[in-house]
């Protein structure tokens, strides 16, 4: 899976930002009669898709994360619900491919976003710097064991076959590691 270093690199917030440009491109057509209120509104939750994306992208833990995609998809919803409600009026007939290319759009960013915050969920990764506690336990577990062997190792008897070997050697400081 790619590692993505910033969020303009990001699919998802690459094609919320052609949402919001083609959201752009309507709204700045002097002839489009779409009401104060609904231009505001319309402008502010296209927007509002890729702004949630890079927010959750620049937090910690994931749940941060999920929060912010839920509500980026949650805004994409929104944009969707508002070309739904205005896609019959006769007046905007002339526009009806516009409101298409943008309800299309916005239900793309949608799915992306339930497909990464599946994969988020599925993920043993639980933020840049945690991990569940399955993922833990086991880290734990081996840390012990290891330790463990350093430790048998380190205070075996001179008499004992291991006493000699290149490990018990290390691991009681007598010799260097090998590389």
């Amino acid at each position: 899976m790619a590692k993505y270093q910033k969020f303009e690199d990001l699919p998802v917030w690459q094609e919320a930002a052609r949402l919001y440009n083609r959201v752009l491109d309507l709204l700045e057509q002097p002839s489009v009669p779409l009401t104060p209120g609904f231009r505001n509104q319309l402008d502010r939750a296209a927007l509002s898709v890729s702004n949630n994306i890079a927010e959750g992208f620049e937090r910690v833990t994931t749940n941060e994360l999920n929060m912010f995609l839920a509500i980026a998809r949650g805004s994409a919803g929104e944009v969707r619900s508002m070309m739904a409600v205005v896609k019959d009026r006769p007046r905007l007939k002339p526009v009806v491919q516009e409101l298409q290319a943008i309800r299309a759009l916005a239900e793309s960013c949608a799915r992306q976003l339930t497909a990464w915050t599946a994969s988020i969920d599925s993920s043993p990764v639980q933020g840049k710097r945690h991990l569940t506690g399955e993922v833990k336990e086991r880290r734990e577990a081996g840390q012990k064991s290891r330790d463990f062997r350093q430790n048998f190792l380190r205070n075996l008897k001179p008499e004992h076959p291991l006493y000699q070997s290149t490990e018990a050697r290390m691991a009681r400081g007598e010799v260097a590691a090998e590389e």
